[in-house]
């Protein structure tokens, strides 16, 4: 399993801690948000050197590379953390 990976099932047990059934919905919300990126890919801003999306309904940010017409997701992060630790999670 993907570092980034296991963020997202983090993710998801702490919503589902917050309320039932809300880790589910925020993974679904997540996933959704990656395949927004076959229509809208290259348009968003970049940072660290990725271009980055912000998620549509949480405190995530999904950051991908664009190759050719191919957007390859990066890491999706946490924007509640400090940006020295998602500098630090995107130069590795």
């Amino acid at each position: 399993m993907m570092a980034d990976e296991v963020l997202l099932l983090e993710g998801k047990d702490f919503y589902d801690r917050q309320r039932p059934r809300l880790g589910i919905y925020f993974f679904d919300s997540l996933i959704s948000d990656i395949e927004s990126l076959k229509i809208y890919a290259g348009i968003h801003s970049v940072h660290f050197g990725f271009h980055r999306m912000l998620s549509r309904r949480f405190p995530f940010a999904i950051y991908y590379n664009l190759s050719g017409s191919t957007a390859e997701v990066v890491a999706v992060l946490d924007m509640r953390r400090d940006p020295a630790w998602t500098k630090e999670r995107l130069t590795d």
